[in-house]
């Protein structure tokens, strides 16, 4: 159904309502209008990383492991997993009269929102520092969660728009200060690629002021979305952001008048309970009937063009319910589990052989844990396999596993009733009668994550410091000191600063949070059924860097991320090492396309990311560090070389002036290509640096 149809369908079951009826619709909770046949309907449905808080489903690795893939196609095809679940969900459920939250076919994801700073907690819900990246696999996720059908599969939401990345203890009152410049060139991005690129059908609004204007009625982001872009889709706030206009922000004095606002700027939809005052705000003359009517239409133009009302259906009414958590969905989240993993270090020691490794010692708060599979915004698995019963699955009848938790996550007792570090003797035992110790460490959703409210069911919020908790710092020390050969597996969604470990361990691998049945894929890796070919989104910092970054209020870009930091990492964005030993020999491009030689001179096969990066000679007005402007996955066989072509984004070319507007660039460029960054920090780790290739000329920017 084209949109065109499916808004005159709008208009004319809107046409029919009262303004009371109209109203009721603009709640999330929109109940049934039976003289007219429209069934009830609830919008919040959530698909970060796979259908969450709706009961059983396929749990994929959280969405900053899912960056780590530098995978667009794949990442595509688990969306449309995701989307295929939640038909087969709604299909049944709504058969049977089930149409609460969580059971609709309107998904409030991806988040593509910038991972600046490395102390938010919901950093892991987003595809990293990089607009570029983030708006490559965002637009990758909307396709997949909507399909090419004739109807919506279901409705993807970019959020939060916009400039929303913490503090998250702040965000209900906190106006986030961005110049034009930051805002077109780091902020922005990603929201203008889905909306024109992806037709993404909902963008979602966040609970922060940005410049002054609350962000779910601010007339410079309306402005840009539905003038600039050309945005024909719904737009809603997130949850109660809009009684923030009263409560926190002090914008407003009332509920009416909140909704005023919010109604004229254009929010149709609200997630909270703001919009049960429409008809104060209209029986007082502050809002028209019309307003209440273009806001309906909007959302009833979505609902048609998911095919879920009057009679004609969609494609997608005969999905089943067996389609839920296949065979099919379960080997995608496993692929996706060994993609995104990223080997930080490695001796030597990896691949482990189970014949020969001798005893093993599995140790740490994370190794037999299942909170730390599955981040936030999660589902529920009907099998989970942690880390520790990956390694005892892959290793039975060839070597012996041994096993302690070592520590609490976070707390210095895991009895309460027992001494302080009560496991650090057992941890030691279990390291001393072991050949090799894999240290699980790291965090969950319960120590980083969205801040608590209302509408969510747990309290974390943002990190401190880049540490890992006191407990297990004084857990890896202990480990360390036996001397034993030592595999630190860390599981966390943001950057830990691991400068303690990283001389003493002899590998390094990050699982993120790789989903319900992760802990097979990180043993697959640890004992080299795969190789690892994750690359890093994000930026790993020295603690020490903290001070030098502008306070985590402040969203100047300067001294943030791999484009602005002017330090040396701890390990680099895009880096990460394989078990091959692939490296770029030969580049040359023609300005919209690169073609790169790429050999392998190690002796295992391995799947590997080129990268290129450009850096404007010139410009002054350009990010002082070369920017990611293209990737593609690859695989080279032990000893093979091979030529590829890798695609430029053509905004790379481009510089953006303080005011905001987006020029030409200088017309002399640098174009780097590798297997990591052009950083000395790339270099010095991999053992390759970078080939390069000046560009110089006119290139034609979007």
């Amino acid at each position: 159904m084209t949109r065109e149809k499916a808004r005159q369908l709008a208009e004319e079951l809107v046409g029919r309502m009262t303004p009371e009826e109209k109203a009721s619709q603009l709640r999330f909770d929109a109940p049934a209008i039976e003289r007219l046949g429209v069934p009830a309907y609830n919008w919040w449905n959530e698909a970060l990383h796979g259908l969450a808080r709706g009961g059983t489903a396929t749990s994929f690795p959280q969405a900053i492991g899912l960056a780590a893939m530098f995978d667009d196609e794949l990442l595509e095809r688990i969306a449309d997993a995701i989307s295929t679940e939640t038909r087969a969900k709604y299909n049944a459920l709504s058969a049977e009269g089930d149409r609460d939250i969580y059971h609709g076919l309107t998904m409030w994801s991806p988040n593509v929102n910038i991972f600046r700073d490395p102390r938010w907690g919901r950093g892991q819900e987003t595809y990293g520092e990089d607009p570029y990246l983030t708006a490559r696999l965002g637009k990758a996720f909307v396709r997949g969660l909507q399909g090419k059908g004739e109807t919506l599969k279901t409705a993807a939401c970019a959020k939060h728009f916009a400039v929303h990345s913490g503090p998250e203890a702040l965000r209900h009152s906190f106006n986030a200060v961005a110049s034009p410049k930051d805002m077109e060139e780091t902020y922005l991005p990603a929201f203008q690629a889905l909306v024109r690129e992806a037709g993404v059908e909902a963008v979602m609004g966040a609970y922060n002021r940005t410049n002054g204007e609350p962000c779910c009625a601010s007339d410079a982001l309306m402005r840009k979305l539905r003038g600039d872009w050309g945005f024909e889709g719904h737009f809603v706030s997130d949850c109660w952001a809009l009684q923030d206009f009263h409560e926190n922000h002090k914008i407003t004095s009332t509920p009416a008048e909140s909704v005023t606002m919010a109604l004229k700027a254009g929010c149709d939809l609200n997630c909270g309970c703001t919009y049960q005052h429409v008809m104060d705000a209209y029986e007082l003359g502050m809002i028209s009937e019309e307003e209440i009517t273009r806001a309906a239409v909007r959302l009833f133009t979505t609902r048609y063009l998911l095919g879920i009302m009057g009679d004609e259906g969609s494609e997608y009414d005969a999905i089943p319910y067996t389609a839920v958590e296949c065979e099919g969905h379960l080997a995608l989240a496993h692929e996706a589990a060994l993609r995104s993993c990223v080997l930080l270090k490695n001796d030597g020691l990896l691949p482990l052989d189970p014949d020969t490794c001798g005893v093993l010692g599995v140790i740490g708060p994370n190794a037999n844990s299942r909170v730390s599979l599955i981040g936030n915004y999660h589902g529920t698995a009907s099998r989970y396999t942690t880390v520790l019963e990956g390694i005892q699955d892959l290793t039975a009848g060839r070597s012996r596993v041994l096993y302690s938790e070592g520590c609490a996550l976070d707390a210095d007792r895991v009895e309460h009733l027992a001494q302080a570090d009560d496991r650090l003797a057992e941890a030691a035992a279990v390291a001393k009668a072991s050949d090799t110790v894999i240290l699980v460490l790291g965090l969950d959703e319960t120590l980083e994550g969205e801040e608590g409210d209302t509408g969510n069911s747990y309290f974390s919020g943002d990190k401190a410091d880049l540490l890992l908790p006191e407990c297990q710092r004084r857990l890896l020390e202990r480990v360390l000191a036996v001397g034993k050969p030592t595999v630190i597996v860390l599981m966390a969604g943001s950057a830990i600063d691991l400068s303690e470990a990283e001389p003493r361990a002899n590998a390094i691998l990050l699982s993120w949070y790789p989903g319900a049945g992760g802990g097979r894929a990180v043993a697959e890796l640890l004992f080299g059924k795969a190789s690892p070919s994750g690359k890093l989104p994000v930026t790993f910092y020295r603690s020490e860097a903290l001070p030098e970054m502008p306070d985590f209020t402040d969203y100047t870009m300067n001294n943030r991320t791999y484009r602005y930091y002017h330090g040396t990492p701890l390990y680099p964005f895009g880096y990460g090492l394989s078990y091959g030993d692939c490296l770029v020999t030969q580049v040359t491009a023609d300005g919209k396309q690169a073609f790169v030689t790429a050999r392998n001179e190690g002796t295992r096969e391995t799947e590997e990311v080129i990268e290129l990066y450009l850096r404007d000679e010139e410009s002054p007005l350009a990010p002082p560090n070369p920017i990611l402007c293209g990737f593609r996955r690859i695989r080279l066989a032990a000893g093979e070389e091979k030529r590829f072509c890798v695609g430029i984004d053509p905004s790379a070319f481009t510089v953006v002036t303080e005011a905001g507007e987006r020029i030409p660039g200088s017309g002399s460029w640098t174009l780097y290509a590798g297997f990591g960054g052009p950083d000395p920090r790339s270099g010095e780790l991999t053992g390759h640096p970078a080939c390069s290739v000046p560009i110089s000329g006119s290139q034609d920017p979007v």
